[in-house]
C-alpha cells in the first residue's frame, strides 16, 4: 500500500473547469455536489421552487379532506401540517445547502452505498406518478375545451413539457416559473371573484360537517395524516434547496421552504379548494378532474389558461426530479451513464405510457405505498440530524454526512430502520382499516425515527463507514473552492466530493465516476480491510 510520500500529486485548480460548466448547463450536477459557484441567488431558487405551490392537487385534496371530516377539522389539520412541513423542511434545507448533495447522495450516509439505491428510485417513480396525475389534468381540459382524442392530448402535454426541464434549475426553471407565478396568483383571485359573482357567497362552506366520519380518531388528526402521504415534498425540498447559497440559508429555511411557503401552498390553496368544493356544483363528487371541469364550465378560456399555468409549473418540477433521480439510480445500480437529456426523454415516455392506462384507478394506491417509504425516509433523516446535533464532538462539519462511495459501507444499519418502518406502514395501508388510515403514517414515522436513533447510538462507526487513508479533503486548504481533476472523466470537481482510487495507484476520482465503478468499490473495501487489519495488529495486548 502506498504511503503519503508516494501518492500521485493531485491536479488542483481554483477556477471552473469549462467542460464541467458546459455539462452543468443541462446536467445540473445530478451526480455531483453543487459547488458554491453554481448556487443561485435567493430569488432564483425561490422562483424555481415556487412551481410546487401551484398544483391543482393542493386545491382538491383540501376539498376532499373537508368532505370527509368537516371544514373546521380540515382547517385545523392543514394549519398543523403547515407548521410541521415548515419546521421539517427548514431543517432539511439547512443540511441540503450545507452539503450541496442530492437525496440520492445523502441517503448513502443513512443506508450505505447500495442500501441507498432505493431512495432515488422511489423518488423518481413518485415524481413520474405526479407528472402523470398533473399532466392528465391538462390533457382532460384541452380535450374537453378544444376536442380531440385524449390520448393525443396526453402526448402533446408530455412533448411540450420535456423541453422545459432540460435546462435545469439555474438555466431555465427559475426564470420560467418566476415569470408564470404572478399569472397564477391573479388567476386564483379571478376564479374566487368569478365564483362569488356567479353563485353568490355563503358561510356554509366554513360550517360544513359530514353526516358521519369514517375515521378512527379526531377528524383533524385524519386531516393531518392525510397530508403525511405527500411528504415527498421533503425530498423535493432537499433536491431544490441544494442550489441555495450558504449566505441565504436563513432566508430559504425560514421563507422559501419554510412556514410562509406552506401557509400559501397548503392553507391558502386549501381554503380556496374547500370554498370551490362547496360553491360550484359538481357532478360525480369531488376529484381533481371534476373540479377543473367545473372551473372550465364557469370561466371558459380563462380557466384553460389558469389550469395550464398551474399544471405546467408543477410538472416542470416533477419531470426535472424524475429525470435526475432515475439518472442517479441507474448510474449506481446498473452502471448506465446517459446524459440527463435522455433521462428526461425516458421519464416522459414512461409517464405517457402510464397515462394510457386507467391511471386514476390505481395511482393513489401506488402513491400510498411510495408515501410509506418516503415518510420512513424523513423519519430516518431527521433522526440522523438529531443524533449529530446531540453528538457534535464526534463529527466534523465536513464529514458528518459521509456520502462518497468509497467511504461508506455497502449496507449500513440504517437500512434496518427504514425497511422495518416501511413494512409497518405497508401493513397499515393494506390491513389497518380505519385505524391504519388515521394512525399508520404517524406510527411509521415514529418507528423510523426511533429505531434509527437507537441503531446509530448503539453501533460502532465502523458499521457505517469504511476506514481508509489518503483523503483528498485533507490535502487542500479549502474543500469547497479547490477543484481536483478526476483520473477517469478528466474533469475537475470540488475537493468535498473527491476521493483517491486505490485500484488505480490512488489517483483522484470524483463521486460520479466512483458511483459507476464496481472495481473502485472493491478496491476501496479491500483497502479498508487492510487498514483495519493493520490497526488490529498494532493494538496493545490487554
Amino acid at each position: 500500500m502506498a504511503d503519503e510520500g508516494r501518492l500521485p500529486p493531485l491536479d488542483v485548480s481554483f477556477t471552473e473547469d469549462p467542460q464541467v460548466l458546459k455539462q452543468a448547463a443541462t446536467e445540473d450536477y445530478s451526480l455531483h455536489v453543487v459547488p458554491p459557484s453554481w448556487r443561485g441567488g435567493k430569488w432564483s431558487v425561490f422562483f424555481a421552487w415556487s412551481s410546487l405551490a401551484s398544483a391543482m392537487f393542493w386545491i382538491i385534496v383540501a376539498g376532499t379532506v373537508a368532505l370527509a371530516v368537516g371544514t373546521v377539522n380540515a382547517i385545523i389539520g392543514i394549519v398543523l401540517t403547515v407548521i410541521v412541513y415548515g419546521l421539517i423542511c427548514g431543517v432539511l434545507t439547512r443540511r441540503s445547502i450545507n452539503t450541496g448533495t442530492t437525496v440520492a447522495l445523502i441517503s448513502r450516509s443513512l443506508f450505505g452505498y447500495m442500501g441507498a439505491a432505493l431512495a432515488p428510485l422511489i423518488f423518481g417513480l413518485t415524481a413520474i406518478y405526479y407528472t402523470v396525475f398533473e399532466g392528465s389534468v391538462i390533457a382532460v381540459v384541452f380535450s374537453t375545451y378544444i376536442g380531440g382524442d385524449i390520448k393525443l392530448w396526453y402526448g402533446i402535454v408530455i412533448l411540450y413539457s420535456m423541453p422545459l426541464v432540460i435546462g435545469g434549475v439555474r438555466v431555465w426553471l427559475d426564470k420560467f416559473n418566476g415569470f408564470l407565478l404572478p399569472f397564477y396568483l391573479i388567476g386564483l383571485v379571478v376564479a374566487i371573484i368569478w365564483t362569488i359573482v356567479e353563485f353568490g357567497y355563503s358561510n356554509a362552506w366554513l360550517q360544513f360537517e359530514p353526516d358521519t366520519m369514517a375515521v378512527m380518531g379526531p377528524g383533524w388528526l385524519f386531516a393531518f395524516t392525510a397530508y403525511m402521504g405527500v411528504w415527498i415534498m421533503m425530498m423535493y425540498t432537499w433536491d431544490f434547496a441544494r442550489f441555495g447559497k450558504k449566505k441565504d440559508t436563513s432566508f430559504h429555511a425560514n421563507f422559501s421552504f419554510g412556514i410562509p411557503f406552506y401557509a400559501f401552498t397548503l392553507l391558502v390553496n386549501g381554503l380556496i379548494g374547500i370554498f370551490i368544493a362547496h360553491s360550484i356544483p359538481m357532478e360525480g363528487g369531488v376529484s381533481e378532474v371534476s373540479a377543473v371541469l367545473a372551473l372550465l364550465s364557469l370561466m371558459g378560456i380563462w380557466a384553460v389558461i389558469l389550469i395550464w399555468i398551474s399544471q405546467t409549473r408543477i410538472n416542470t418540477a416533477n419531470l426535472y426530479l424524475a429525470s435526475t433521480n432515475l439518472e442517479s439510480f441507474f448510474s449506481r445500480v446498473f452502471k448506465i451513464r446517459l446524459r440527463r437529456l435522455w433521462w428526461v426523454l425516458i421519464s416522459g415516455i414512461v409517464a405517457y405510457v402510464v397515462m394510457l392506462t386507467d391511471v386514476f384507478s390505481y395511482i393513489l394506491r401506488a402513491l400510498s405505498w411510495q408515501g410509506v417509504f418516503i415518510t420512513a425516509w424523513v423519519g430516518v433523516a431527521l433522526a440522523a440530524m438529531l443524533y449529530r446535533r446531540m453528538h457534535k464532538a464526534d463529527f466534523n462539519e465536513e464529514d458528518e454526512f459521509e456520502f462518497r462511495p468509497g467511504r461508506v459501507r455497502y449496507f449500513s444499519p440504517g437500512v434496518i430502520a427504514w425497511l422495518a418502518a416501511a413494512a409497518a406502514g405497508l401493513f397499515f395501508v393494506e390491513a389497518g382499516g380505519l385505524f391504519g388510515g388515521t394512525w399508520g403514517p404517524l406510527i411509521t414515522f415514529v418507528i423510523a425515527f426511533g429505531l434509527y436513533y437507537v441503531l446509530e447510538s448503539s453501533t460502532a462507526r465502523s458499521s457505517w463507514l469504511l476506514s481508509r487513508p489518503h483523503d483528498p479533503r485533507l490535502e487542500v486548504d479549502d474543500i469547497w473552492e479547490a477543484r481536483i481533476r478526476c483520473h477517469v472523466c478528466e474533469r475537475s470537481y470540488i475537493a468535498y466530493e473527491m476521493d483517491r482510487d486505490p485500484g488505480a495507484g490512488h489517483k483522484a476520482i470524483c463521486a460520479g465516476c466512483a458511483s459507476e465503478s464496481v472495481s473502485f468499490y472493491r478496491a476501496a473495501h479491500e483497502e479498508h480491510r487492510r487498514e483495519a487489519g493493520s490497526a488490529l495488529a498494532g493494538a496493545p495486548v490487554e
